[in-house]
């Protein structure tokens, strides 16, 4: 990448949170803990899925690759943000911050077709119990499933290549924890009318598509329910799905103001927050709402621990 003094941009220096010096190391401690905490509940949610049978359905075959998604995107940009937190060196190669946007962006996206898949599964479940096994087959789950990384991937690529084609001339200073797209368009020199506006069609294509499946499914199962005679019935299948339309809106909501409703009143450290919410805080927030809520999960957590104590 030349600029116009003829030198070439090899690494960007990420900022973070350049303003919070004398309380790093409680950021610090955080955040840790967060990541931590990350790590241990969405690979227990994959170990936990894959060795009880009971809970191999295809609820929790999407649920699994949930969890497997959130870590990996998560995983992307929690270490290098706490790395910056305890070393002088903030530099990251242009290289490293290429592949770290793509493999966040490719993560995130598939993260939210994956939840859309998850409501056309309760959707099935709920409105069309009988023909349930053949509309959620294994075939039928792999292709959402793949279709959900296709996705990711396609976003992913496209919108990484088109911001690091770019000019950077004004600075090499992301004003941010991580690479992401909007901060690198500011270090550009080059034209980004057109990068906001296939950023914007992306993402709201994306969000706009998850969110009608999720909305017609749960149009579809509200009427479905509200038909069920008994009131322990209904119950049953409202705790079913509260816990998936919950990870549902925080996902959607929290990315159409990251990316959509970007206006020039919003500040970077307002961005920064926005990005700690969905970046870090989500993927520790979805195991955690569907083990707490979920009482499949709760039995096989018994039952595991049962086992273990047992042997």
């Amino acid at each position: 990448m030349e600029q116009n003094n003829g030198t070439v941009v090899t690494e960007f220096i990420l900022l973070g949170f350049a303003g919070q010096h004398r309380s790093w190391h409680i950021l610090f401690a955080a955040f840790l803990v967060i990541y931590m905490a990350t790590l241990v509940t969405n690979t227990g949610m994959i170990l936990l899925i894959q060795m009880d049978p009971a809970l191999h359905t295809p609820m929790y075959f999407f649920l699994q690759h949930l969890a497997l998604v959130d870590l990996c995107y998560s995983s992307a940009i929690t270490p290098k943000m706490l790395q910056n937190f305890v070393s002088k060196n903030q530099f990251i190669s242009f290289t490293g911050c290429l592949v770290q946007l793509l493999v966040y962006a490719v993560f995130i996206t598939s993260d939210g077709f994956i939840l859309a898949s998850m409501a056309v599964d309760r959707y099935a479940a709920i409105c069309k119990p009988l023909r349930y096994p053949v509309i959620m087959s294994q075939r039928a789950c792999v292709q959402l499933l793949l279709g959900s990384y296709i996705m990711g991937f396609l976003n992913a690529s496209v919108n990484t290549s088109l911001t690091f084609s770019l000019d950077f001339c004004k600075s090499h200073s992301i004003n941010h924890f991580f690479c992401d797209v909007p901060p690198i368009l500011a270090l550009s020199c080059s034209s980004i009318d057109f990068n906001i506006m296939v950023l914007t069609v992306f993402v709201g294509f994306n969000l706009t598509l998850i969110f009608s499946v999720v909305i017609s499914s749960y149009t579809n199962i509200l009427a479905a329910i509200l038909r069920i005679s008994s009131a322990a019935g209904r119950r049953k299948a409202f705790s079913t799905c509260t816990s998936h339309l919950t990870a549902v809106t925080i996902f959607i909501g929290t990315l159409a103001y990251m990316y959509i409703f970007h206006g020039t009143n919003r500040s970077q450290e307002q961005e920064k927050v926005a990005s700690l919410f969905y970046g870090i805080v989500i993927p520790l927030l979805n195991p955690l709402i569907y083990s707490l809520r979920n009482q499949d999960v709760i039995a096989a957590i018994r039952h595991m621990g049962t086992k273990c104590f047992s042997t």
